[in-house]
């Protein structure tokens, strides 16, 4: 969820002192509803100021930014506009709109409204800093070394003393995938607040991302123990323990996350989750069905999701894809997460109709991610799950997928790679990986000339009439001669299984250039060579007689003829 902190008042001009301090108390209340992502809450807050006061900058702010945290960036924009036909020159309102245009795709405009924020209050307004920064993080667009220069500026104005910065200066980092710098700076926001929950809360998440559960649980039980109320920290156990298939912690940790968050649809899709987490299929998928039934068009759309997940629990592929295809129409787009895409790959690999668009679902799972290590995960879960439902052609291409970001490739794997492609009839990939990856990594071993050969073979006819198996057999013979020879002084038992590769090379090369190309004098030296190998075998000595036999003498006519014909 989006990232809201707690940005002091931009004070506007006042003309009633006490009215604008209750004012402004009633303005942080909503802002800490939205700390707490209580959106709900936070929303009614904001109503009600801006029911007495439509013109109130700090509710039109942060109720724009409530409403981008619920993904209505619509909803925003339309704010936003509206309050700046007559608060032209607000800066706050123009850091709000610019966090708009990026979602909307108008990084220039976005720039040109952050400037303007910051250049009229001349760059010494932490908060208007905060909040170019803030938006610049929060959308997909914003630029995150540009928010931490702003958050730099903000840490060199006078009397400097804001947590909030060097929170979102975290933010910033996490979004360039630098954790060290980003725990550093939620550790300097814990040092000028120590109860900031959110701060441990984020290291924790950085931890989450290194599947570091060592680190991360503790940071995720600190942050609830620094503030009792501070929502997505229970939520985020909750996660970890639904994940993990721990229903009485699940229940726990839910439970504590519902006493402390807004009575809202998506809660009450959580709780119906754990009939799921508890392998009550049916009764999800009962509970589900009349939500959508009772709600109609404004149900939760994660209720189709759920649906979704449980036919897959009752390997009920084809109810599966139906409700997760509904899922993907119902949901806002920017509300679709990388999960969302690995489950749709994972769910379309089962039907070979649907291969191709069970790749695009993965490979946007994977681009979606910034952390190496999750990119992997969606790899090798694409990997396993091709597997397991027989698809030869969408297991070789994930292997090849995966095999770029392995950090130190080992044999196997690259055996792997080239072998499922083999398998699934892709031979011009196979022979590539054998006759040039393999071959070039590991040139003395035996592997890369044997499959080498063996993808050769698939892609010429029987007759060879391409040639192309001839110089997989030329390399293949030889490095197993070679190894044969290595085997032999090391009294080794390969000997045996490399001779074979040596007698298969040579009596194939000895046919082809015999029968195929005409070539007796070639046909022989191979089979010079298969005699040198193997001297006790009497094939090709008997190969060699056939084709250096010379042809028997013309016959000669009788004398007897010749007499009789004279006569």
């Amino acid at each position: 969820m989006k990232n809201k902190m707690r940005i002091g008042l931009l004070l506007v001009a006042s003309v009633a002192g006490l009215c604008n301090i209750a004012l402004a108390q009633t303005v942080e209340q909503g802002k800490k509803f939205l700390y707490y992502q209580r959106f709900k809450s936070a929303n009614d807050v904001f109503d009600k100021i801006l029911a007495g006061n439509p013109n109130n900058i700090d509710a039109i702010y942060w109720k724009g930014q409530t409403l981008l945290a619920q993904h209505d960036s619509v909803a925003a924009g339309d704010l936003y506009s509206k309050a700046l036909q007559t608060n032209g020159n607000a800066p706050m309102l123009l850091a709000g709109m610019g966090g708009v245009e990026l979602r909307m795709g108008k990084t220039p405009d976005a720039k040109q409204r952050f400037e303007t924020a910051i250049s009229l209050t001349k760059g010494k307004d932490v908060n208007v800093l905060n909040a170019v920064a803030d938006n610049n993080i929060d959308a997909r667009n914003g630029d995150a070394q540009y928010a931490i220069e702003k958050l730099t500026q903000a840490t060199q104005t006078k009397n400097f003393n804001n947590a909030d910065t060097y929170l979102l200066m975290g933010d910033a980092y996490r979004k360039l995938i630098d954790g060290g710098n980003a725990v550093q700076s939620y550790q300097k926001a814990l040092t000028l607040d120590p109860k900031l929950a959110e701060a441990k809360y984020k290291i924790g998440k950085i931890y989450e991302t290194q599947k570091n559960t060592e680190f991360y649980l503790p940071a995720y039980n600190d942050a609830v123990q620094m503030d009792p109320n501070y929502a997505p920290a229970y939520y985020a156990l909750y996660v970890h323990y639904f994940e993990h298939g721990d229903v009485d912690k699940t229940t726990d940790f839910l439970n504590k996350y519902v006493a402390v968050t807004d009575e809202t649809p998506e809660l009450k899709y959580d709780q119906t989750t754990l009939l799921y987490v508890g392998k009550k299929y049916d009764e999800a998928i009962a509970a589900s069905k009349a939500a959508i039934q009772a709600q109609g068009d404004k149900v939760y759309p994660k209720y189709y999701l759920l649906l979704a997940y449980s036919y897959d629990g009752k390997n009920d592929s084809v109810n599966a894809r139906e409700y997760l295809n509904q899922y993907f129409q119902k949901q806002k787009p920017d509300a679709l997460t990388g999960r969302d895409y690995a489950f749709q790959g994972k769910v379309l690999t089962k039907f070979h109709s649907d291969s191709v668009a069970a790749i695009a679902a993965y490979m946007k799972a994977i681009n979606m991610d910034t952390i190496l290590q999750n990119k992997l995960d969606v790899i090798k879960e694409a990997q396993d799950f091709a597997k397991q439902s027989g698809n030869k052609g969408a297991y070789a291409y994930w292997l090849g997928v995966g095999y770029p970001y392995l950090k130190d490739p080992n044999q196997n794997e690259l055996y792997n790679w080239g072998f499922a492609n083999y398998s699934a009839g892709n031979y011009q990939a196979s022979d590539s990986i054998f006759c040039g990856l393999y071959e070039s990594k590991y040139p003395n071993e035996i592997f890369g000339y044997l499959w080498c050969k063996n993808s050769a073979l698939a892609l010429d006819d029987s007759l060879w009439t391409k040639g192309l198996p001839i110089e997989a057999y030329q390399k293949l013979g030889a490095i197993a001669r070679s190894l044969d020879s290595t085997a032999k002084a090391a009294n080794s038992p390969d000997s045996t299984k490399y001779k074979r590769y040596v007698i298969e090379s040579y009596s194939q090369l000895a046919g082809y250039f015999n029968n195929v190309k005409k070539d007796k004098e070639t046909a022989i030296t191979y089979l010079d060579m298969w005699i040198e190998v193997d001297p006790a075998d009497p094939n090709p000595k008997k190969f060699k007689e056939i084709l250096t036999r010379k042809p028997p003498p013309a016959a000669k006519p009788s004398s007897g003829g010749k007499k009789a014909a004279r006569k």
